[in-house]
């Protein structure tokens, strides 16, 4: 039996029925790695023989008659995770000997639920790109098409998961990193509420790895199936020990559905600031169809959306003056002198990104206010809907393209040309202020690619998109293999 396209969750049965070992899993992940991952790179730092014996270890834990929530499944990790023995390099060659000397919360209790790390996957330098390459790694390519990329920054996990290399991944996202790669590739993803999951240990090298709730930022759970991002998200949630002296226990509240004609949604499909492609407009349709179908009450419109233009402003404020916190001291001073010199009628978010480079503390705390008000919009919002329906990026997987300059790269939507970076305006509708946000597989576009959408909650009530998302995959079908 071919076990690689399974869920964890089916595995979790097969292992506790005794239909399979964790050694047999992991031989097989291992060995379709080996045969597949050539053509698409996903896996830069392979772990395998101390994935064999954390799987015999597994096995015999099992034969002791213990029992976890991953016992024995085979799993991936981000690069930029710290991995006790193997390097953490964010996909810049001058770390490319650093060695963390700890593994990071989220690896520490994938490893405590029992679950066996096959190894690493592959990133953008320093996580801030929509794509997956580096010169220390290479290119990722995605499953579906290997001229096109699978996103960033996890876009080595989404890889993964659609090529069949281990049940399970985990990931970060500040820009849609976890959210862009499953839209990309035909996987599952969920961006938890900000604050929900510990990120230490999920630092650039040379940082030290504290207990620190980096804004925006946030780690979470991949998967081929919305039950087993649910699985995962339990594994992963809870406060760092460290900050609490407490384990990682955490109540979250249940999702507000058990069916799906009982959900309140709001269905958007278009932004004041990029265009979005038939295609992604398609998958929208065809959830918000199925919603109306079974019932749910579906709206396209309401007065109560906070305005999608100023969040896109004040969501790249925010992030590039978080960016510009980490870069060289020269490279700072060029920006900033660039950002003086632009057009005060220069509204544009490619001029708003790069004075967002150059915020003052004071700037930066006027933008802080604002989103207060924003998330005070979404609470109003929440009291009236259960979940938002919108896309992730305005287009499914584009080509490859390294121009050195990202600055000088564009995306096109449907013939129309558009900096490279608008694109993330989609991401920062739940990253901006903290919301929830589900990535889900609704099909594919004319020319076969995956498409997706995100579901978005209300804050620390990720169980109510999870359900959704686990409902709709029983409705309009969820992951399928590439081919």
């Amino acid at each position: 039996m071919d076990w690689n396209y399974l869920t964890a969750e089916d595995l979790i049965t097969a292992l506790r029925a005794g239909d399979v070992t964790s050694a047999e899993l992991t031989d097989e992940a291992i060995a379709r790695i080996e045969r597949d991952d050539k053509a698409v790179n996903a896996i830069c730092v392979p772990d395998f023989d101390r994935a064999r014996a954390a799987a015999r270890d597994a096995d015999q834990a099992r034969a002791r008659g213990e029992d976890r929530p991953l016992l024995g499944v085979p799993v991936t990790v981000k690069e930029s995770y710290d991995v006790t023995g193997l390097p953490t390099t964010w996909g810049i060659p001058q770390h490319r000997d650093h060695l963390p000397a700890e593994d990071a919360v989220q690896v520490s209790r994938l490893k405590a639920a029992g679950a066996v790390v096959l190894g690493k996957t592959n990133v953008p330098v320093g996580l801030q790109d929509i794509q997956s390459f580096n010169d220390l790694y290479g290119t990722t390519n995605n499953p579906w098409d290997h001229r096109r990329t699978p996103g960033g920054s996890s876009g080595g996990s989404a890889a993964a998961l659609a090529s069949g290399f281990g049940a399970l991944s985990i990931g970060s996202d500040i820009a849609g990193s976890l959210r862009t790669p499953a839209h990309f590739c035909g996987v599952y993803a969920h961006k938890p509420t900000h604050g929900l999951a510990s990120t230490r240990g999920m630092v650039p090298p040379g940082i030290p790895a504290l207990p620190a709730d980096p804004d925006l930022a946030v780690v979470g759970p991949m998967a081929r199936s919305a039950r087993d991002l649910a699985l995962l998200l339990d594994v992963m949630a809870g406060p760092d020990p460290l900050t609490l002296g407490v384990a990682h226990d955490v109540t979250l509240p249940p999702a507000r559905h058990e069916r799906l004609r009982d959900f309140r949604v709001l269905v958007l499909d278009e932004h004041p600031l990029i265009a979005t492609a038939a295609a992604v407009r398609a998958g929208v349709d065809r959830v918000a169809g199925a919603l109306a179908a079974c019932g749910a009450r579906v709206e396209r419109h309401s007065a109560l959306l906070p305005d999608l233009a100023e969040a896109a402003v004040l969501y790249m404020q925010l992030l590039y003056s978080g960016f510009s916190a980490g870069f060289p001291v020269e490279t700072y001073e060029r920006l900033r002198t660039r950002a003086a010199g632009l057009d005060a009628d220069d509204r544009s978010l490619e001029a708003t990104r790069l004075r967002g480079i150059a915020f003052s503390h004071r700037e930066w705390i006027q933008a802080d206010a604002r989103r207060e008000l924003h998330r005070h919009g979404w609470r109003g919002l929440f009291a009236e809907f259960d979940a938002v329906v919108c896309p992730v990026t305005p287009t499914p997987a584009f080509p490859h393209d390294h121009h050195p300059d990202p600055t000088a790269r564009r995306i096109d939507v449907d013939g129309v040309s558009y900096p490279y970076f608008d694109q993330l305006v989609w991401a920062g509708v739940a990253t901006m202020p903290g919301l929830p946000a589900t990535a889900v597989p609704t099909g594919r576009s004319p020319e076969g690619l995956p498409v997706g959408v995100q579901l978005v909650g209300p804050m620390f009530e990720d169980r109510t998109p999870l359900r959704l998302a686990e409902l709709l995959e029983q409705e309009i079908g969820g992951f399928e293999a590439p081919r």
